[in-house]
């Protein structure tokens, strides 16, 4: 080590691996000893193996749970009361979590105003990495860092286990296979959304980040960085591991406002200072949508309104009892008093008291949770199929009540694929790119110089037609003013030589251009900038915007040394932006994204209003408006296609009145996205918003629905948002719309299908438990019931996919009640149906189907199911072969309907099992 240079402290634990494996397996380092010169210890230990003092509360727990011990309680009075312990412990994990934040605050701090580039070689070669080229990279490199570093991982909440999802007792052995059956059935739908949720969970956190290896930039995911990584990191990214800075300009720790630093990665997984509060904070997906809510009331109201039948009916049975009005077979009164021994009277009582409970637990809808469950689990997995990541329930219930969509235009309705088609330097124009080098070297310097510095990213020097690598290195930047979404424009100030200060600004073609005050020739020489020459200017602009090309202009200005500041001023120097010098202007083509167009037709059909939002000038924005399809009108004007500045401009009273005629803004701020989504709230709109930049979070955060594109979108985009668009493309969000109604219209399909057969089946039970003081379903019955009507009808009708009928009804208002009209209609003709068949059955069945037997079993009606697909069409068949779920469920259903008539799996004495509905 460098004289003079002080060795990092060692953290207690840092850089120490725990093993499970015995020394035996061949778990030690290897050779990455001798590579990386750190030790990987072995920290296993028994664990029943209870030291003499603190021992930890799970070991303890452990031997408590392996030794039966009589009367626990006395056993353990005088030890130590772990169920306190606990609760201490938790209160001591919020204390150090606490402790964690506020240690890493100050140690991030600390990174950001420390300067010691001396210890820097020191750390590289410590970590045996270069701080221009990052490390080797191969697999055993990689793979040696993994192992004595760690992975960058840090554990999270497990899954809910596939056992212990739902228990309970039952009496008596006749039931088992009901309720083994429905414990299954529920157990296995839980088990698999609860995997779907945490495998969403993993997916929103594999974010992509850029490391530099081997002089090359690589997209890797943050998972994959190990100790010694050269990380890239832009504005918008997530610090993905502790580190040193290396380089950097106008670096700010969560304001988002970095560019074009890199840092050498010291420490990863939970040997970070985030790893470890992170570890102690796991996110919870257990949230409750508002449908959800909403279903709980239905269910809580009928739940009352069953418990208020079943309390009417035991009224009125155990008076009919003890008036001697309940008969037996043979028309005896099963109670006299004085007569009836207290054993009978007491067994008849509790008859009495099961019959209430039955009715009860007809009249209660159990399956609707389920439902929604299932829903929402099943279209979550279809969504990430359709390249939409659900990081909130709730967005999927919303979006299906999306009256308006605010879209950017970059990247979403075009491929974000920039081709130089136009270009004007020094006044005239170019026939092509390359003619650049027939203008003379002090304009072809300008422009390679301006290119070269003033641009962030990687380059793929070989499509660019000049060496880039080459033309950084004539120049260093001492300031950097990152392009800002307000401004329009982006500048960088450059040393040429010694003394040579070039400040190069790039930015929207008539905002740079309005800020020069001269203009270069192509011979090189600098004139004053005109209004002729302005108005110039200003033709081939709107004529390459009419081409619907994106225009980018760029500018210089000289300073002197002596206006620069010095380093430790320069920190918050502003780069002059004022008497410019116009170099030119370039006319890129974003080409709309294939589908596009269709897209939005289909949004527009289905009453969802598509409004494009965008940083571009209003030429460029009309012509891919119509190519796109928002606008029909090429000639329409304010406020059908409105700026930005002019919008902003108005009173909230004037917003709200133009807001909704908006089809165009552009030259728009995200603060102006803002303030549309919050006018177009105003007026009762159901708002989805689409945005990538980190100073689009407040207006995703805004929106009902926050839909952050997943390939251009910054960290801080996508932890606003609610949905993440996995391509960027629009045609994918109009998707989400589809899924979203096909969420709301399934939980509409069972809930038609519940209340059908629960009032059917209620008004059976009360009225064969009035007339006859007995009721047509017992308790093995009532559960096989349960498990059709609940289980597997909610898996048929919750995974029913959308249709294209879904797009073209409108959107679903925010306070239209879940059962409408139509519905009603055909629960009381279906209901009607249901009760006049089966009572007529239940009371002169016999004597209709002139049958010899006592128990009159027949097979399941089906029709109701089939009924409740689709409520508001005539052909109920449509599409069902293609639903082989529902085809697959509705099968299983007879084939166990069938098993249990033919095996007797149930007491058949009751003269009415056809009441088995589905």
């Amino acid at each position: 080590m460098p004289v003079g240079v002080q060795a990092p402290e060692a953290s207690p634990g840092r850089y120490r691996r725990r093993r499970d494996e015995d020394d035996d397996d061949g778990g030690g380092g290897g050779g990455c000893d001798d590579v990386l010169g750190v030790d990987v210890v072995d920290n296993g230990a028994d664990p029943f193996d209870i030291p003499a003092k603190r021992a930890s509360v799970e070991r303890l727990r452990r031997w408590r749970q392996a030794a039966l011990v009589l009367n626990a309680s006395r056993r353990f009075r005088y030890t130590l009361d772990l169920k306190k312990e606990e609760e201490k412990e938790q209160i001591r994990r919020k204390i150090r979590a606490h402790a964690q934040v506020i240690r890493a605050a100050l140690l991030f701090k600390e990174a950001g105003e420390k300067n010691a580039p001396t210890e820097l070689p020191g750390l590289a070669n410590l970590l045996k990495t270069n701080s221009e080229k990052g490390i080797h990279g191969d697999e055993a490199d990689l793979a040696c860092r993994a192992n004595a570093f760690g992975a960058n991982r840090y554990p999270r909440k497990k899954g809910r286990s596939f056992l212990g999802i739902k228990e309970g007792w039952y009496d008596g052995a006749s039931i088992a296979f009901a309720v083994f059956l429905v414990i299954f059935v529920t157990a296995v739908s839980d088990y698999k959304q609860s995997q779907q949720f945490q495998h969403l969970n993993e997916e929103k956190q594999n974010i992509q980040v850029e490391v530099i290896r081997g002089g090359r930039r690589f997209q890797v995911s943050i998972f994959d960085i190990v100790a010694g990584d050269v990380v890239a990191l832009k504005i918008g990214d997530q610090v993905p591991a502790d580190g040193v800075l290396i380089s950097g300009h106008s670096l700010a720790i969560d304001e988002s406002s970095m560019t074009g630093e890199s840092k050498i990665v010291t420490a990863v997984g939970l040997n970070t200072e985030w790893g470890l509060l992170m570890a102690s904070i796991s996110e919870d997906n257990n949230e409750e949508t508002p449908l959800q809510v909403r279903l709980n009331g239905v269910a809580t109201f009928i739940g009352i309104v069953g418990l208020s039948v079943a309390a009417m009916v035991l009224v009125v049975l155990v008076a009919r009892y003890f008036t001697g009005h309940t008969t037996n077979p043979d028309g005896s009164p099963q109670f006299v008093k004085g007569q009836t021994s207290v054993k009978s009277t007491i067994f008849g009582t509790i008859k009495i008291l099961t019959i209430a409970v039955t009715i009860v637990v007809v009249a209660v809808p159990e399956g609707l949770p389920l439902a929604v469950t299932l829903t929402l689990a099943y279209s979550m997995q279809k969504m990430m199929a359709d390249k939409a990541l659900v990081r909130r329930l709730s967005a999927c219930e919303t979006m299906g009540s999306a009256t308006t969509i605010c879209s950017d235009k970059t990247g979403t309705l075009t491929l974000n694929q920039m081709t130089v088609v136009r270009s004007v330097v020094g006044g005239i124009k170019l026939k092509s790119p390359a003619d650049i080098e027939n203008l003379s070297h002090v304009v072809t310097s300008l422009v390679r110089e301006g290119i070269a510095q003033n641009t962030s990213g990687s380059v793929f020097e070989p499509e660019l037609h000049m060496k880039f690598v080459e033309e950084k290195s004539k120049s260093s930047i001492i300031h950097v003013s990152p392009f800002n979404s307000e401004k329009k424009r982006g500048g960088v100030a450059v040393i040429v030589g010694d003394s040579d200060i070039h400040v190069h600004w790039k930015g929207a073609a008539e905002i740079v251009l309005a800020l020069c005050t001269n203009w270069l020739d192509v011979d090189g020489k600098i004139h004053e900038m005109t209004p002729d020459k302005v108005d110039e200017f200003k033709n081939y602009i709107e004529e390459m915007a009419e081409e619907s090309l994106r225009c980018v202009a760029f500018a210089f200005r000289n300073l002197d040394l002596v206006d620069v500041p010095n380093e430790d001023e320069r920190v918050n120097w502003e780069l002059p932006d004022n008497d410019l010098t116009f170099i030119g202007i370039v006319g890129m083509k974003d080409p709309c994204r294939p589908g596009v167009r269709d897209a939005v037709e289909l949004c527009i059909n289905a009453g969802v209003k598509v409004r494009m939002v965008t940083g571009d000038n209003l030429q460029t924005a009309r012509a891919i408006a119509l190519e796109c399809g928002i606008l029909t009108d090429s000639q329409a004007s304010a406020p059908v296609i409105i700026e930005g500045k002019v919008f902003r401009a108005y009173s909230d009273v004037e917003r709200e009145a133009v807001a909704e005629k908006i089809a165009v803004m552009g030259r728009s701020s995200p603060s102006d996205k803002l303030l549309l989504v919050k006018a177009l709230k105003k007026k009762g709109n159901v708002v989805a918003v689409t945005g990538d930049g980190t100073n689009d979070a407040p207006a995703l955060h805004e929106a009902d629905i926050g839909l952050a594109m997943g390939i251009q979108g910054t960290e801080v985009a996508k932890e606003s948002s609610d949905i993440i668009i996995l391509d960027d493309n629009f045609a994918s969000v109009v998707k989400v719309v589809r899924w979203g109604r096909s969420v709301y219209a399934n939980i509409q399909k069972f809930i038609q299908f519940q209340l059908t057969v629960n009032v059917a089946a209620l008004i059976i039970n009360v009225v064969a438990a009035i007339s006859s003081g007995n009721v047509p379903l017992n308790a093995v019955q009532l559960l096989w019931v349960n498990l059709i009507m609940d289980t597997l009808g909610a898996l048929a009708l919750a995974t029913e996919p959308p249709t294209d009928q879904l797009m073209k009804r409108p959107p679903v208002g925010r306070r239209e009640p879940l059962v409408t009209n139509i519905m009603w209609r055909n629960l009381f003709i279906q209901a009607v149906f249901q009760v006049a068949v089966l009572l007529t059955l239940n009371f002169r069945g016999q004597d209709l189907l002139h049958l010899t037997q006592d128990t009159l079993d027949h097979a399941n009606k089906v029709f109701n199911e089939f009924n409740s697909r689709k409520p508001e069409e005539l052909n109920i068949f449509d599409g069902v072969s293609r639903n082989h779920l529902f085809l697959a469920v509705v099968s299983i259903t007879v084939v166990l309907q069938m098993m249990k008539e033919q095996l007797h799996l149930c007491d058949c004495a009751s003269p009415s099992s056809q009441n088995d509905e589905l």
